[in-house]
């Protein structure tokens, strides 16, 4: 039986295909404050400006690819059974061939309905004022905006509950309830962490092992380090 490994990975790892971050702008996000575009008082406020800046995100991720730190973690499926928890909305871990992935943030190419959270549709076009779910309420990009509940969390706890493993990408760990996670894992589960810049797990009891490269560098390191156990 493989083991478990679980990922979780944040905008560090879809930067290297292109995508920016907003947290290494000083909280702007394609020059535009987060609150603006990302939180329910932003979409009450304007929401063609909230449509046109998800409309912008999607044409950008259609364009973009998944990077090798993407190709590296699908490659792991042949030995661990890998979940990931991604804090990014893109489908780049699909793409590359992930096969348990769960966004906790939502993902930027599925539309849900204003009204009813269990309505969500696929969509890779733009999204405009007018496009209307079954009863004839507005769609809104399917993405959990700041100040929302996060509705997949729980399966996410439960998952690394279950972990032998757990490996930490290209995120900085100041999202809550997402940095988090990793202290539901046993005290006695291993955890690696990938990232250029790592800054400082607070209060974490598992063995913790620091592996200070990008994504594309640091999961060949990873591999080659959970293939010697």
């Amino acid at each position: 039986m493989m083991k478990k490994l679980v990922v979780l990975t944040g905008a560090g790892i879809s930067a290297e295909s292109g995508i920016k971050t907003f947290r290494d702008a000083d909280g702007l996000w394609e020059g535009h404050n987060v609150m603006d575009v990302a939180s329910p008082e932003g979409w009450h406020r304007n929401k063609e400006l909230v449509l046109d800046f998800y409309n912008q995100r999607r044409k950008q991720l259609l364009k973009v690819k998944p990077n090798q730190g993407h190709f590296g973690l699908a490659e792991l499926e042949k030995d661990f059974d890998v979940h990931i928890i991604t804090q990014n909305v893109d489908n780049l871990h699909e793409q590359a061939g992930s096969t348990k992935v769960l966004h906790l943030h939502g993902e930027l190419l599925k539309v849900r309905s204003t009204i009813s959270e269990d309505y969500i549709l696929d969509w890779e076009c733009d999204l405009v004022i007018g496009d209307v779910d079954n009863k004839g309420h507005q769609l809104r990009p399917h993405i959990v905006w700041f100040g929302e509940m996060v509705p997949m969390l729980e399966e996410a706890i439960s998952i690394i509950e279950q972990a032998n493993y757990v490996a930490v990408i290209g995120t900085s760990l100041q999202v809550y309830p997402a940095a988090s996670l990793m202290h539901y894992a046993k005290p006695n589960v291993s955890v690696f962490y990938i990232d250029p810049r790592p800054t400082s797990i607070t209060n974490l009891q598992n063995p913790l092992e620091v592996i200070p490269l990008n994504a594309t560098e640091g999961i060949p390191v990873l591999s080659e380090k959970l293939l010697r156990r």
